[in-house]
């Protein structure tokens, strides 16, 4: 069985076949002070910020990261909640490093879909240890995240486009495959899952996903948490990654810097 006691073998099993999970009920206790810390972050956006609609599309689609160390809701979730025994588990590492976090919110009316993406591209980390979890505080019928099943074991990564326009992040695009269509692709099977609040999905950083717009009367809000494990390392990118974290002294190969992402927990310990 696993040692921890809110996810089975199992679900591991499934996470390192698949890439992706949905684990039912684990943050049931935490909906009240995820959703203050939210609402916190809606009040008082921090310097990465974005709407990513263009002018003249319907709703609003708000994202921002990086705000876990002065929204105190988001710091007590980080460090006591199942979130960092659970991201240790179905990594199978020994430690479990927060990342970031990342807030996303699809007003009602939202036509626009997230598109096709990994996260690894975007950011500064190598490695095979490594999760996000997606913790919707409201029910989630129509505007779903959608997982590429095992396409964190692909070969090649996926062309890092930007949100708002699908523009290329970074200049040269020869050593990515193109953002795939797995709707026109029977090839690709699809995860996704309708959701309550205290649900999370737990996928790969590697794992292709996007989600579909929301175009229903109620809002779509969501906390990611992403965490790293023992075998994570620091990697340059063609160009500033997303989060930036500008100064960093980091350099190729070092495990990141623990003053900054802090190891939330040792099973050794």
């Amino acid at each position: 069985m696993s040692t921890f006691p809110l996810i089975s073998d199992d679900d591991i099993a499934a996470f390192q076949r698949d890439g992706a999970i949905c684990l039912r009920g684990i943050f049931s206790g935490w909906i009240s002070t995820i959703t203050a810390g939210i609402e916190r972050n809606l009040g008082a956006p921090g310097p990465y910020a974005a709407n990513n609609l263009t002018p003249g599309e319907p709703g609003g689609f708000f994202d921002d990261y990086c705000n876990w160390t002065h929204i105190p809701e988001f710091g007590a979730v980080i460090s006591e909640s199942p979130a960092a025994a659970i991201a240790a588990a179905v990594m199978r590492s020994q430690t479990a490093q927060f990342f970031h976090d990342h807030v996303l919110v699809k007003e009602p009316g939202t036509q626009k879909p997230t598109p096709w993406h990994q996260d690894i591209p975007y950011y500064f980390t190598d490695g095979s240890q490594t999760v996000s979890f997606w913790i919707p505080i409201d029910p989630v019928r129509e505007a779903t995240l959608r997982l590429i099943a095992g396409s964190h074991l692909w070969d090649k990564w996926v062309l890092p486009v930007r949100w708002k326009d699908n523009s290329n992040f970074y200049d040269g695009t020869d050593q990515y495959r193109p953002v795939p269509d797995p709707d026109a692709d029977p090839t690709l099977k699809v995860l996704e899952w309708e959701m309550e609040p205290g649900d999370a999905v737990l996928f790969d950083f590697r794992t292709v996903h996007g989600a579909r717009g929301n175009p229903t009367s109620g809002r779509r809000r969501a906390l990611s948490l992403r965490w790293v494990g023992d075998d994570v390392r620091y990697a340059e990118r063609p160009g500033k990654t997303s989060p930036p974290y500008p100064g960093h002294n980091m350099v190729p190969g070092q495990r990141l810097r623990e003053d900054w992402f802090p190891t939330i927990w040792n099973r050794s310990e």
